[in-house]
């Protein structure tokens, strides 16, 4: 099985849309258990994004071209048919399956406490943000917003909220996608509400089973043989 595993290395917002009134303009995107998680849609375009801003300085011509295919196996393109579908499915990007197992479990067993809010309470808290007028250089009228990021609250980075999602693939992947992807993997470093603001500062890993293959492939990108 493959999967990406996203590490935050700051506090970060996978912004859901919308806010919560009276506490919150911009909500975290959270299950019912309290949990945030990124949708696996979002985390897919992000990837596809940064695979697009490298393949596109490769050399024109056939160079360019082939991996603009590989790229479009894994990622598919606006309009897909059944012949150019993505060839790859990404899963929601989810804290430990089995420590969202035994808050479950203790919910069920205790009425449902801890609630939802206390779950997301503890691994959140509410920032706010406000715009600067440049001609004077002081708090614009109207700006101030609030918003909730995920915290990483620990000076110590292998200690940070780590998420994992899932990889689907219709076949098995070529030496080529998953160089393609560990390449877009590598490039993804920020992600989520407030990324150009100094939030979601993140780093990302490609994965089989257990085994870090983020560095594998990538040899190969830009290659044709």
């Amino acid at each position: 099985m493959y999967s990406i595993k996203i590490k935050l290395l700051s506090d970060t917002t996978f912004g859901r849309g919308d806010g919560v009134a009276g506490l919150v303009d911009q909500e975290v995107e959270h299950d019912q258990y309290g949990f945030p998680f990124l949708r696996g849609r979002t985390l897919k375009g992000l990837l596809s994004e940064e695979c697009d801003n490298l393949v596109i300085v490769l050399p024109e011509g056939h160079q360019r071209n082939h991996w603009l295919k590989v790229r479009r196996d894994l990622f598919g393109q606006a309009g897909s048919t059944n012949e150019n579908m993505a060839k790859m499915h990404v899963g929601d990007a989810c804290l430990p399956e089995d420590l969202r197992y035994a808050v479950a479990k203790q919910q069920q067993l205790n009425d449902g406490i801890p609630t939802r809010e206390d779950i997301l309470n503890s691994l959140t808290a509410i920032r706010k943000q406000t715009a600067i007028d440049p001609t004077n250089g002081v708090a614009a009228d109207h700006s101030l917003r609030s918003l909730r990021v995920i915290v990483r609250d620990r000076p110590e980075p292998q200690f940070s909220p780590s998420f994992q999602a899932l990889l689907f693939f219709e076949e098995n992947p070529t030496t080529d996608m998953l160089a393609a992807l560990g390449v877009a993997t590598l490039a993804l470093r920020r992600i989520g509400t407030g990324r150009n603001r100094g939030l979601g500062h993140v780093q990302c890993t490609l994965h089989y089973q257990e085994e870090n293959i983020t560095r594998t492939y990538i040899e190969n990108f830009g290659k044709v043989k």
